[in-house]
């Protein structure tokens, strides 16, 4: 096998593995989606929803490419804003979800894989974050 350069042959395994899980949901799941509703719909996605609400889910095509570059990077950086996206997310995402379509939680079966990720974000975030160099990469 070949030697490890950069952050990733310094962190540890376990360390590694999670933003490996960090960049994957984000990118995936995050990138992909707000990309095609981009693609399919131009920057006002929803029409049910208010223009700063359209505004934000389509910057997260952006922010969530961001944080998951800088996570690639090893930056601390990216831990920081991967968090603060889920954190924001969530919340946005239960507002249109209870504060305007009126649904239940049963209805949006989304909502709580994104309340599952978010937690996960917010609970081993710090300990990743320790552990990357500031600098990053």
């Amino acid at each position: 096998m070949g030697r490890v350069d950069g952050w990733t042959g310094r962190a540890p395994r376990w360390v590694v593995a999670l933003v490996a899980l960090y960049v994957v949901v984000l990118v995936a799941v995050g990138t992909v989606s707000h990309f095609a509703d981009l693609l399919r719909d131009g920057p006002r996605p929803y029409d049910w929803a208010p223009d700063w609400l359209n505004l934000y889910w389509t910057s997260l095509t952006v922010l969530d490419s961001l944080a998951a570059l800088l996570l690639l990077r090893g930056r601390r950086v990216g831990v920081d804003l991967m968090c603060a996206v889920m954190v924001t997310d969530l919340a946005a995402n239960w507002y249109a979800a209870y504060g305007i379509q009126h649904v239940g939680a049963s209805d949006r079966p989304g909502l709580w894989r994104l309340a599952a990720f978010t937690a996960l974000a917010l609970t081993t975030g710090p300990f990743v974050r320790g552990r990357l160099a500031r600098g990053g990469g």
